[in-house]
């Protein structure tokens, strides 16, 4: 019972308090780091494991998919079975996943294990706050959720520092593998003395689970977002379309079953009664927008900065860290400030400052290519940094101002879920938009190296009919090479760049100018990957503004109080 977990929680001292607060804590910033550290890895995971570009969606859309589809189920199960149980079991499952993750012999148990982390954690992270509600009074919640506030921002910008500062250390040899090994000891600890210091109990009158919504969700996001990933590798064969339809009616009959299934009981998995409040809909679709925008910015920044232009995994990760700066400040001194005084138009500044970072990023890599320097970033991040944050921080308030307060917690429930969600799918578009450009542009980003690959053959003394076969070869194993989907591959055009029969240094030459011209290609072709992909993400910033004009003028994020 709920009033035991809290007659319980009541008798813990001040230490053992802070000893549960530890360990919830730890589970908390566990999974923050796991959803931000797989990035910066995904260039030497996807040379060890010869992933393609489709198995690289799956990393990192099947951990939030599986979390988003199962953490309110996560958290009613809570609510029936107990607090601490759940708790435990989700710890256990999430360091187990997080052993298979780091022990993956191939892409696809790696991608197998990451959906059971996702489905772990939302097992796991919705205990952390129904145990905060158990162990400390009304008046003492303020400290800790701002103290999770605080771990929330240090977890999404500390993740890639410290996959950076890990796979440049190559542990024992073991490359990225120890990225998720080391949630063993902080997993293996938060269970053993969660069993000893986290109040028992569950909730009095809890929900009954809605097995059959989970299960229909599950299938129609699943069909959206499968054919989304593994469609473009596949060439788009028409299940994968077939696929895609059949989410619209599977969805709808998931909404027609929520109406029966809370008029019965009051039990679903969604209150379907949320879906009558505008202000909702309208916080609900920019949540999806905005996690799309966030998770596919920084996937294809990562794959730009390590992939296109080369940087080790540690000056990506360091380079990444104006846009934390840029949210922190934009968070502290200036996010409730501008809501206060702008209302809903803070979201359309948001999206402005937004779109000039990204608009410099997309600038600065077409104007320099594999000459960027990781500083000149730094304006430009710090920009989408501000943006971001300005635009997160009324759209929470905004969207629950008008919902009953008999339904916030639900609300607020479905919202996170939601923010997941809009991960997955925006993991999905952005690769179809991404890697499909990587593909077909590849012949004419090679030809932007052509001149100087050129002028170093002429260097070299290459005649000029020699030169011609040679550029020939070099352009073909660039273009097959880009679209091989496994990249462990080398293709039959590599094994020999040059069909010259010349001495050791004049194939020395060709070889180094032939490498020069294929890095070269290869950043201006990540370029254009990435422009196309900053092109859709200035879209959804239109769309987002646009939307933001359904929402109430004024409204007080503290509050949540507004004025249609």
């Amino acid at each position: 019972m709920e009033q035991a977990a809290t007659h319980h929680a009541s008798k813990f001292t001040t230490r053992q308090k802070k000893i549960a607060l530890l360990i919830v804590a730890l589970a908390f910033v566990m999974d923050l780091v796991d959803s931000t550290i797989v990035n910066i890895a995904i260039p030497s995971i996807q040379s060890n494991l010869g992933a393609s570009f489709a198995t690289i969606q799956w990393m990192v859309a099947g951990y939030s998919l599986t979390f988003a589809l199962l953490m309110i189920t996560g958290g009613r199960m809570g609510d029936v079975f107990g607090y601490k149980k759940m708790f435990l079991i989700g710890v256990a499952g999430f360091t187990v996943a997080s052993l298979l993750s780091g022990v993956a012999p191939t892409s696809l148990v790696l991608v197998i294990a990451r959906l059971l982390q996702g489905a772990m954690a939302a097992l796991m992270v919705p205990q952390v706050m129904s145990l905060m509600q158990v162990m400390f009074k009304p008046q003492e919640r303020g400290s800790v959720m701002g103290l999770f506030g605080m771990l929330g921002g240090l977890g999404a910008s500390l993740g890639p520092i410290i996959g950076g500062l890990v796979l440049k250390a190559n542990l024992f040899g073991w490359d990225w593998r120890p990225i998720f090994l080391l949630n063993l000891p902080i997993g293996i600890f938060a269970l053993i003395a969660g069993m000893r210091y986290l109040p028992e109990g569950k909730s009095p009158h809890p929900l009954h689970l809605d097995i059959k919504g989970t299960f229909m969700v599950i299938v129609g996001l699943s069909l959206l977002v499968f054919p989304l990933i593994e469609g473009r590798d596949l060439g788009w064969p028409v299940w994968t379309l077939i696929m895609m339809a059949a989410s619209v009616p599977v969805l709808a009959i998931f909404g027609w079953y929520e109406t029966r299934k809370h008029g019965r009981d009051q039990s679903a998995l969604i209150v379907p009664s949320l879906f009558k409040v505008k202000t909702f809909i309208s916080g609900l679709v920019l949540n999806i927008l905005l996690e799309s925008v966030m998770i596919g910015f920084f996937l294809t920044l990562t794959l730009l900065m390590q992939i296109g232009l080369g940087f080790s995994p540690i000056v990506a990760a360091l380079t990444g860290l104006p846009t934390a700066f840029g949210m922190t400040i934009s968070f502290v001194l200036v996010g409730q400030k501008l809501v206060v005084k702008f209302g809903r138009n803070v979201i359309g500044i948001g999206c402005a400052v937004l779109a000039v970072g990204l608009l410099y990023v997309g600038w600065l890599v077409s104007s320099y290519g594999t000459s960027t320097s990781p500083w000149a970033f730094a304006p430009g991040l710090f920009a989408v940094g501000m943006g971001l944050a300005t635009i997160m921080a009324p759209i929470f308030s905004a969207a629950l101002q008008d919902v009953d307060p008999g339904h916030a917690g639900a609300a607020s429930g479905v919202l996170n879920a939601v923010q997941q969600v809009g991960a997955a799918i925006g993991i999905a578009i952005i690769g179809v938009i991404f890697f499909g450009q990587l593909t077909n542009n590849a012949s004419t980003s090679f030809d932007s190296a052509v001149p100087q690959l050129r002028h170093d053959l002429g260097a070299a003394n290459i005649p000029a009919p020699s030169q011609d076969i040679i550029v020939s070869a070099v352009r073909a194993c660039f273009r097959d090479r880009t679209t091989e989907s496994d990249s462990s591959v080398v293709p039959p055009s590599c094994e020999n760049p040059s069909t010259m029969d010349a001495p050791e240094s004049i194939q020395k030459a060709i070889q180094d100018s032939a490498a020069t011209a294929a890095k070269n290609a290869n950043a201006a072709n990540f370029a254009a990957a990435f422009r196309a992909s900053v092109v859709y993400t200035l879209t959804l910033l239109v769309v987002a503004t646009a939307l933001s004009f359904t929402l109430p003028r004024k409204f007080n994020v503290s509050s949540g109080e507004g004025v249609a």
